[in-house]
């Protein structure tokens, strides 16, 4: 996207702020126009549940920022093929793979709407410690790093402060499989396994996810940034966090469908589990903490029997 002429740098009247609209009213759309709001952008909302059409959002706006569920990706962008305005910005906050493509929710938007320029947010950003007015930071990805800083200018506050990087692909493959690492936390500090186990599965968890990162095309810095690491440490060890929760719910015996009911919101963490373990398969991957998510999920394994069929694996080196 050029400088000159850039959508983004258009607001009327002047000094109102960005003209944004925030698609997704779960815990974290909501979070996220707050925050926007609070900077003095100009806030539109949508929600699948409160009806309406998208697309009248699209010919008065600055930017779209899209925090709606992965489930809900693809048939918002049928919606918005052939009416998106050309240059008009796109911040893609899903964390997640798409179960029937295998692919991240950018690679969906770019495949159907290559015309959009793209943006990923990622990062700790734990919905229900923003509404409390903790800070957070996060990571604003994309291959126009241009954009990325005009838009880190704008979107930055007190409460959220946000970096930037080029590689929004690792961003978004980091930010979506530490909900798988997440689940098994939860299962292993469920069962009261201790902080070493804890630590030895999410180190191996940040290895299993470098895996597919790099495989994907993605740099391995973003996996030791906000987006991999980051929300890894807050994911995998905050009772806030869903995917955490799910995973102490099955250790405590509960099938998915009834830990998914008493949770009574999204868990990313069980379908990119079984996502991932797809692309593995095609791809020739080992994937063993992604298995045995799998397997607790479908209800062909016991917490316990997961555990220890990760401790059983073939001694082997370190690193890759």
């Amino acid at each position: 996207m050029a400088d000159d002429g850039c959508r983004l740098l258009r607001t009327d009247p002047p000094g109102m702020g960005l003209r944004i609209a925030v698609l997704g009213q779960g815990a974290w759309g909501q979070t996220l126009a707050r925050l926007f709001g609070q900077r003095g952008h100009q806030l539109s909302t949508w929600s699948r549940r409160d009806g309406g059409d998208p697309v009248d959002l699209l010919a008065s706006r600055d930017l779209i920022v899209s925090a709606v569920s992965m489930v809900g990706v693809e048939p918002l962008i049928e919606r918005f093929a052939g009416h998106w305005p050309a240059e008009l910005p796109l911040v893609s906050c899903t964390k997640g793979l798409d179960a029937r493509r295998l692919c991240t929710p950018s690679v969906l938007w770019g495949r159907i709407i290559p015309s959009a320029s793209l943006l990923v947010l990622s990062g700790p950003n734990l919905a229900g410690e923003l509404e409390a007015g903790l800070p957070a930071a996060s990571v604003l990805a994309s291959s126009d790093l241009a954009l990325a800083r005009r838009l880190q200018q704008e979107l930055s506050g007190d409460q959220l402060r946000l970096y930037t990087n080029p590689d929004p692909l690792g961003t978004e493959v980091s930010g979506a499989l530490k909900n798988v690492i997440a689940v098994a936390a939860g299962v292993c500090d469920g069962l009261g396994l201790g902080a070493n186990a804890r630590a030895s599965l999410l180190c191996r968890g940040l290895a299993e996810m470098g895996n597919v990162v790099r495989a994907l095309g993605g740099q391995a810095s973003s996996l030791y940034g906000l987006a991999g690491l980051g929300d890894l440490l807050a994911t995998a060890t905050s009772p806030l966090s869903r995917n955490y929760r799910f995973g102490q719910l099955l250790a405590e015996g509960l099938s998915s469908g009834a830990a998914l009911e008493r949770i009574a919101a999204t868990v990313e963490g069980p379908n990119t589990a079984r996502a991932v373990l797809r692309l593995a398969e095609r791809e020739g991957w080992r994937l063993p903490i992604s298995e045995q998510v799998v397997a607790l999920v479908d209800g062909e394994q016991r917490p316990r029997q997961a555990v220890q069929a990760l401790m059983e694996r073939d001694l082997r080196h370190e690193l890759p």
